[in-house]
């Protein structure tokens, strides 16, 4: 029977997280990495379309490709991030559907319809960014996602093929609270909620 989590597991996944914005030196390895995909992979999506692919941007080469598209703000914190994870969308994600989802054969339904394919594939992706961030925190990392970037600059530069799309990016590390913002309120439950 599952059970609630302890409420210092809420605190580090959801109650005391944080947006970060500077990260201490301490390197991120590609274990961690690894063990952050194997976590984040389980994360539910439609059809099991699995849709979301990462370039962790860890070498100076990487950041460097970056840097061009970013806007002002986003510049500093990213080349001082020890990673730096590119969200990007499978535009042909549905091409692995035959092994992925095995309950009837869904691919078809996503080869017909571009802008179903597209659409599906943003949302599910985005879902796939949040487990990543999620995932992240279970591992004692922090996260500092932005939508500050122009696309077509980062697609030009990492996908020039164009078989993969840009979504948005997340720095993660071991992060400086000394740098946090203050944390901005949340809307109360009266605001967002509706029962019917």
């Amino acid at each position: 029977m599952k059970h609630k989590l302890d409420i210092s597991a809420l605190e580090q996944l959801f109650i005391d997280a944080r947006t970060f914005n500077r990260f201490t030196d301490r390197p991120v390895s590609e274990d961690t990495l690894r063990e952050l995909y194997e976590l984040l992979k389980w994360g539910p999506t439609a059809v099991n379309s699995q849709p979301a692919r990462y370039v962790f941007i860890r070498s100076q080469e990487g950041k460097k490709k970056l840097m061009p598209a970013l806007i002002a703000g986003n510049v500093e914190k990213t080349k001082l991030a020890p990673v730096t994870v590119l969200l990007a969308i499978d535009r042909r994600f549905f091409d692995k559907l035959p092994d992925q989802f095995r309950a009837f054969n869904a691919k078809p339904i996503y080869e017909a319809s571009s802008d179903l394919a597209q659409e599906t594939g943003l949302r599910n992706g985005s879902m796939q960014g949040a487990y990543l961030m999620l995932a992240a925190r279970a591992l004692g990392l922090d996260c500092g996602p932005m939508s500050g970037f122009d696309r077509s600059v980062v697609d030009a530069a990492f996908f020039p093929d164009g078989e993969w799309a840009s979504n948005f990016l997340v720095n993660l590390g071991y992060g400086d609270d000394a740098h946090n913002y203050p944390r901005g309120p949340r809307l109360p439950y009266e605001d967002v909620v509706r029962l019917e």
